[in-house]
């Protein structure tokens, strides 16, 4: 089964696509698309990945699952499609950038696609979703892939950043070598818990610094 995904991913997940778990998530998915609405449009499942190749991922944010209503879900996660309004959560996000850096960000589009081309992976950990259905496409196989994800880019790299915000991205980045990686944990940006430990975390300078301190270009947030 041939997936269209970026050469460097293609390479370092090749033992994934051949699961049999991947093959049944693949059918699930086709059918779908093809009986419902669903997000993001095809051709941004990948994104993520087709914008940060493997061999250039330094920081690595997780999300859940993509935003379930029109316009918004675009491959990257937090991220909306340009002229889209900002869901709350992105808003927290450029707070606390502002906050933490005293930069304002440097796109505000919502898009975060700069983010992504300076080695930022924006992972959610299911890529697809049913149209106004919140977690419809969650146990279908997507998250045993995420999962691979992780922990390929926990072995075979060193020196990344993974940034947790929130319970489920706690308990998805367990996997993760502590011994050289840097983990970022706080409370998720979202209006429910952005006041409860995300506000004050400072997880954008933290990151800088690791990255400068580790011979890498920082981020311009």
């Amino acid at each position: 089964m041939e997936v269209k995904i970026e050469p460097s991913w293609k390479s370092a997940l090749n033992r994934e696509f051949e699961q049999e778990y991947f093959a049944q998530l693949t059918e699930f998915v086709k059918k779908e698309y093809q009986e419902a609405t669903v997000y993001p449009p095809p051709r941004f499942i990948f994104r993520a990945f087709e914008l940060t190749p493997f061999d250039q991922v330094k920081v690595v944010i997780l999300g859940q699952d993509p935003y379930h209503e029109v316009g918004q879900a675009n491959g990257l996660c937090f991220a909306v499609g340009a002229g889209t309004r900002l869901p709350p959560s992105l808003q927290n996000i450029y707070k606390e950038i502002v906050s933490d850096t005293g930069k304002e960000p440097k796109s505000k589009t919502g898009d975060l696609e700069n983010w992504a081309k300076q080695g930022v992976l924006l992972l959610n950990s299911t890529l697809t979703v049913r149209a106004h259905q919140a977690g419809s496409h969650q146990k279908k196989g997507w998250e045993s892939f995420t999962d691979a994800v992780i922990k390929i880019l926990s072995e075979q790299k060193e020196h990344l950043v993974f940034v947790l915000w929130g319970a489920y991205a706690k308990k998805k980045g367990e996997v993760i070598d502590r011994s050289k990686h840097l983990v970022i944990e706080s409370a998720h940006p979202s209006p429910l818990s952005a006041y409860n430990g995300f506000f004050g975390s400072k997880p954008f300078s933290q990151t800088n610094y690791y990255l400068f301190s580790n011979g890498e270009l920082p981020i311009e947030w």
